[in-house]
């Protein structure tokens, strides 16, 4: 342990986890001070665990953004919930996340339940009631007391992911949770996924803001080429779709929709990135890979 450590130096993995669409990538982002999420206004359009690392000189929290806890109703679904449920049972504290706009007693027990039956084993929760700006302030106080009554919550803190609001109390109660010990990772490092899996995101989440229905459900992207070395970084990404009828769609006519998406995509990596980049996107087919192990694990998802 490094002895210029403080004694009570805390260090441990946090789950956030909660139905689709809480906030739980904007929280992660807004905690961790980086867009490492992408964020979108559609539901379940987190796949993966994407783990982002506070660290502070007397704590680590390593943060992981969960896909939301749904009933699965194809491969894929099954896959986002086992991550999920992975990321819940192996923390040191499990932050979970509550929509406060579903507030009637139905929609809470129903929140509630759903994350709270995946825990097999007594574990520090903490909940953080998010969206409070969006509900009257005497709304607020019913909803905590209800949520307060159905489980013993080591904390309960209203916030706004998205104003960051109380967000310095609710690490301020998880840090206070946290296991003492070292750090499990170096103090300049934010995460622990490479390159490819943002700029793969990234593309991805300009595919959920620009279409509607199934096309962003159908859709996964993997980057494919990552070369550095000329004036720009040429990085080549496959969209990959479920249907031949579905690459129309997103190539539009005569390629307009596909370089919008490019075009959009691109500033966000260079931006993440913080190089140029010549981003060569391309549409492929791949049948069925939502339902499908062997195309799951290809696309690293599985």
């Amino acid at each position: 342990m490094d002895t210029d450590l403080p004694g009570n130096h805390r260090c441990g993995y946090v789950a956030i986890g909660g139905i689709p669409n809480a906030g739980k990538s904007t929280l992660l982002n807004a905690l961790v001070g980086m867009k490492l999420s992408i964020i979108t206004p559609r539901p379940q359009s987190t796949r993966r665990n994407v783990l982002g690392i506070v660290t502070e000189e007397s704590y680590q929290a390593v943060l992981m953004d969960t896909p939301g806890l749904l009933d699965p109703a194809y491969r894929l679904q099954s896959a986002m919930r086992a991550q999920a449920l992975s990321a819940i049972r192996g923390c040191d504290v499990l932050l979970l996340m509550l929509d406060a706009r579903k507030h009637d007693e139905q929609a809470l027990d129903d929140q509630l339940d759903t994350a709270l039956d995946a825990i097999d084993e007594q574990r520090p929760v903490v909940l953080a009631i998010n969206k409070v700006d969006l509900v009257p302030k005497e709304e607020l106080l019913p909803i905590m007391e209800y949520c307060a009554g159905k489980w013993g919550f080591n904390a309960l803190i209203p916030i706004s992911a998205l104003r960051s609001d109380g967000l310095e109390t609710l690490m301020q109660e998880i840090v206070a949770l946290l296991p003492v010990g070292p750090p499990h990772y170096p103090d300049d490092v934010i995460t622990e996924h490479p390159e490819r899996f943002f700029v793969a995101e990234l593309v991805r989440e300009v595919v959920f803001h620009r279409f509607s229905k199934e096309i962003p459900y159908a859709t996964a992207t993997q980057v494919e080429e990552f070369r550095r070395g000329g004036k720009k970084t040429y990085i080549r990404v496959i969209i990959y779709v479920e249907r031949q009828s579905q690459k129309p769609i997103l190539l539009g006519k005569g390629g307009k929709s596909i370089r919008q998406i490019g075009q959009t995509a691109r500033v966000s990596i260079e931006k993440f990135l913080g190089e140029e980049v010549y981003l060569d996107l391309q549409v492929k087919v791949r049948e069925e890979w939502r339902h499908r192990d062997t195309h799951l694990r290809d696309l690293d998802l599985l």
